[in-house]
């Protein structure tokens, strides 16, 4: 057998092994709601029109949220039993890390893709990204799905993911998968739609601006403000341009 025919047996079991997964997680975690339906459809099923409506719509509602709650508890459970975590470093993709890797992703779209716009900035989402494997500090503010790889993260006390920001641990370069940890200091604001991507260490206080994107590996000072895209250092830029301003003045002395 080819080298490229064995990679696409491999893509294929993958794929049907995190159905059969996604079929067991979400089977688990709807039996608490539809048992709540059940038991509701049994006592109302002789009643009028509207309170069968009635009684069955809070029924779906609260077996809704029962479904997600024990989602995140499954999933996060299933992650600290297992001991899956993943480690910095670059990988081929069908060596044993970048499987792990895309298992560990595919556990979190369970929950991003059903249920974790619900609980984002409550502690269900702190306890989530923990479960999963982030090291996190206290008051910690989330309000992304946008974030990933945990065991890759680690987020001081304080620190405010704005909307939409994105926080990367990996990326591919030149048929690799690159593994960085990502750190945010204390108290440390990241603006809605920023990026972050791998290897990037954010300063304690440190404003990163709405819709900035810092590259790999990039290091934010304590304090600092970093904007645009690619996203640079206002403090760096501001002592660049007083050291121009006092090159010209020697100049023209």
């Amino acid at each position: 057998m080819t080298k490229y025919p064995l990679q696409i047996l491999i893509q294929l079991l993958f794929t049907l092994v995190m159905y059969a997964m996604a079929v067991l997680f979400f089977g688990i975690s709807l039996m608490p709601g539809l048992a709540i339906l059940l038991k509701t459809w049994d006592a109302v099923h002789t009643a009028s029109l509207w309170q069968k409506t009635m009684c069955l719509g809070f029924a779906l509602s609260a077996g809704f949220f029962l479904f997600g709650i024990t989602l995140v508890l499954l999933v996060g459970t299933f992650r600290m039993v297992s001991g899956l975590k993943l480690k910095e470093g670059e990988y081929k993709m069908h060596e044993l890390e970048a499987l792990k890797w895309s298992f560990l992703s595919c556990l979190y779209s369970m929950i991003r893709y059903t249920f974790i716009d619900f609980i984002l900035l409550t502690p269900f989402a702190n306890l989530l990204f923990r479960m999963l494997g982030a090291k996190m500090g206290k008051n910690v503010a989330i309000n992304s799905s946008f974030v990933f790889d945990h065991s890759l993260l680690e987020i001081d006390d304080g620190a405010v993911i704005g909307g939409g920001a994105i926080i990367d641990a990996h990326i591919f370069e030149r048929g690799k998968l690159i593994l960085r940890k990502v750190k945010i200091g204390k108290q440390a604001l990241l603006g809605s739609h920023c990026t972050l991507m791998p290897g990037c260490e954010i300063g304690d206080k440190a404003i990163i601006s709405a819709n900035a994107l810092l590259l790999k590996d990039s290091k934010v000072e304590p304090r600092d403000i970093w904007v645009g895209i690619p996203a640079e250092s206002l403090r760096a830029k501001k002592r660049a341009e007083r050291n121009k301003r006092k090159e010209r003045e020697g100049d023209d002395t």
